[in-house]
């Protein structure tokens, strides 16, 4: 019998080895986008496919899903369905399978060239989402993939053979989404992540923290925790103001129970890779609240008060603090007599996160070495949160 380890780890290596189709053609922050987005897409289509033929057996259907094509009264009534358990929909024909086949010439009646398939069966997961509990989970999940973009190829018909190359690998391989307590394959798209990050060097830092950055962040966060009413340690509200592609969060989920994440994020494409990451780690919609902004400027959860929040802030950001006056009397900065430096923003964002932090929750934040001795306005607010605030258990 397979472990879940071996399991992991062979998703991991082919996976990867899908990656090796786009290399070339442009860098890791460009092609982590396609090979992301098509995980995904296989994902949900495989996960919305698996609950319809369930429909479909409870009812007494003879065929499976994709199968009903033209039948509108049974596929109306799956829909709507499955709409609701999942929060989206997709025509048989969008359904990764169909797709598949059909780039491989299998489907009678039809060419090879898959492209709009692929785009409306994307765009069917974001409008079907529209207006429901959902929506914030699907909407705009692939604005960034660009299949008409020569950078996969010169022609159309260069771009589609290597969007059914890429297609055609991943349907070879076992997401394994009929295991319920499984989260392999959550945890192979993060790994992925973690390689493209490291291949776009220091780029990747701004999307994704280090496995053992966030796995220190995340025990130092829950090591005090206190047992609710009914004895069990859990997070009700977890933060970071600056999710990237939210492992940092994630990673809490390894320590202890969260029932509810909380991120902001600047990048649209990181957001949208935070959102995925959420929905592959088997999050329901309605506990995770990613929101796409600036933290500083636009911050998205005013009221929020959180028991644990942990970060990684880009290190010595830019910020408006002298052009915008609405700063100084802003809560989550007004407290310290001065603004952080236009230039060194990291106590902006240790500040705006103490603002969010409920008064017995814990905080875990990575910073630039310079936080620890720059003078001027940094020393004043450094002052007051070791002298007055007193927050500050330990710096490692």
């Amino acid at each position: 019998m397979t472990s879940e380890g071996e399991v992991r780890a062979t998703l991991k290596k082919q996976l990867w080895s899908i990656a090796n189709i786009l290399r070339g053609r442009m860098n890791a922050d460009e092609y982590k986008v396609y090979i992301l987005a098509f995980i995904f897409y296989k994902y949900l289509s495989e996960k919305f496919e698996r609950y319809a033929n369930q429909v479909l057996q409870h009812f007494g259907g003879k065929r499976p899903y994709v199968d009903l094509r033209g039948e509108e009264d049974i596929l109306g009534t799956v829909k709507y369905l499955v709409k609701s358990a999942l929060g989206f929909e997709l025509e048989p024909y969008e359904l990764f399978s169909y797709i598949v086949k059909k780039g491989k010439g299998e489907i009678s009646g039809t060419d090879t060239f898959i492209l709009e398939d692929v785009r409306a069966a994307f765009n069917k997961i974001e409008q079907s989402a529209m207006g429901g509990v959902a929506e914030h989970a699907y909407v705009g999940l692939f604005d960034d993939v660009d299949l008409n973009s020569t950078k996969l190829g010169k022609y159309p018909k260069d771009r589609n053979r290597i969007v059914v190359e890429v297609l055609n690998k991943l349907a070879e391989i076992d997401f394994h989404i009929d295991e319920a307590e499984s989260d392999v394959l959550g945890n192979a798209y993060e790994y992925l992540i973690g390689e493209f990050a490291s291949e776009a060097g220091k780029k990747g830092g701004e999307f994704y923290t280090p496995a053992q950055v966030s796995k220190l962040l995340a025990k130092l966060v829950t090591v005090n925790l206190q047992p609710d009413k009914d004895g069990k340690k859990r997070i009700h509200k977890a933060y970071d103001p600056t999710c990237g592609s939210g492992s940092l969060l994630l990673k809490l989920k390894q320590e202890t129970e969260v029932v509810d994440f909380y991120g902001q994020e600047l990048n649209p494409t990181t957001y949208n890779l935070a959102r995925m990451n959420m929905l592959l780690h088997d999050i329901p919609p309605a506990n995770f609240h990613i929101a796409q902004g600036d933290t500083l400027e636009d911050d998205q959860f005013p009221d929020l008060k959180a028991d644990v929040i942990v970060a990684n802030p880009p290190f010595s950001a830019k910020w408006r603090s002298d052009d915008n006056p609405l700063f100084k009397d802003d809560p989550r900065f007004a407290l310290y007599g001065v603004l952080a430096p236009k230039s060194y923003a990291d106590y902006a964002f240790v500040t705006h996160m103490l603002y969010h932090l409920q008064e017995n929750g814990y905080m875990a934040v990575v910073l630039p070495h310079g936080t620890l001795f720059r003078g001027g306005r940094e020393y004043k607010i450094r002052r007051y949160l070791i002298e007055k605030a007193n927050v500050i258990d330990a710096i490692i």
